[in-house]
């Protein structure tokens, strides 16, 4: 059974910086994409950013030239850098990840960005 799990969320001021993490484990197949997913409350789940196992990035509007993600494929564990953090950033964030075979999903992280 894969399983990810999420670390670095919390409290942090606007224009501040978060770090979130996720490692994947127990895949029998090589992690293909990986993603960091955000549901605000009262929203809908909006994807954050995506890479590939080759380190082919995408990124919503939203969080561009702001967010960074980046992956150690040896980890199996995908880094999402946040940077000038806005109240409208705040979510729970979650990692997502597929092996070919399946997609996977972690527990969630809660980033609140508020002075």
């Amino acid at each position: 059974q894969v399983q990810l799990v999420e670390f670095g969320g919390g409290l942090v001021q606007p224009g501040g910086s978060l770090r979130l993490s996720c490692a994947a484990s127990g895949s029998r197949f090589n992690i293909n994409t990986m993603a960091w997913y955000r549901r605000a409350p009262g929203k809908e789940r909006e994807l954050v950013a995506t890479i590939t196992s080759g380190s082919r990035t995408n990124y919503a509007d939203s969080v561009k030239g702001r967010f960074v993600i980046s992956r150690d494929n040896a980890k199996n564990t995908v880094y999402l850098q946040m940077n000038t953090l806005k109240p409208e950033d705040t979510a729970v964030y979650y990692c997502w990840a597929l092996n070919g075979v399946a997609v996977y999903w972690g527990q969630g992280t809660q980033v609140t960005v508020s002075s």
